[in-house]
C-alpha cells in the first residue's frame, strides 16, 4: 500500500503564514528540492503544480514514490526532528514552490504558537499514513 499524499497537505492558515516567510523557488524545469539523507535546512511548500516524493532503499531500490499535492509542506518531519530528510522531493517543471528556512520556520512557530498545533496535525497525518502503508 502506498502512503496517502493528502497527508502532506497543510491547513490554509499554516500555508498562508509559511508563505509570508518564504522565498520563491524557480521550477522552470524539473527540480530536486531535497535529497534523501541530506541535512534538513528548511521546508518547501508546493503551492501549485506537480511534485513527487520518493524513498529509496540503501541499495537504490525505490521503496515508494507518490505524487505531492498542491498545499503540501515537504520536509517537515526532518526539519522538526533535526534529522536528515527521509525521502527526496522533486518539483515538476512549472510548479510554484517556495522555501522556508529552518530559522524562519522556528521563528514563526515561536511568534505564533497556535500554528504549532497546525504543524503537528500535518506531522500526525504523515505518521498515520505511514502506518497504514506499512500494515
Amino acid at each position: 500500500m502506498q502512503p496517502d499524499s493528502s497527508a502532506f497537505v497543510a491547513d490554509p492558515e499554516l500555508l498562508q503564514s509559511l508563505q509570508e516567510h518564504s522565498t520563491p523557488v524557480p521550477c522552470d524545469t524539473d527540480r530536486l528540492l531535497f535529497q534523501q539523507d541530506a541535512p534538513a535546512d528548511g521546508v518547501y511548500i508546493l503551492h501549485d503544480g506537480q511534485g513527487r516524493l520518493v524513498m529509496n532503499a540503501h541499495d537504490g531500490r525505490t521503496i515508494f514514490s507518490i505524487e505531492a499535492m498542491p498545499g503540501s509542506v515537504l520536509g517537515l518531519p526532518a526539519l522538526v526532528s533535526g534529522q536528515a530528510y527521509s525521502l527526496s522531493a522533486i518539483a515538476r517543471a512549472g510548479a510554484r514552490v517556495s522555501f522556508v528556512s529552518r530559522a524562519d520556520f522556528f521563528a514563526l512557530m515561536h511568534s505564533q504558537p497556535a500554528l504549532s498545533l497546525k504543524m503537528l496535525q500535518v506531522l500526525a497525518a504523515e505518521v498515520r499514513t505511514a502506518r497504514k502503508a506499512l500494515s
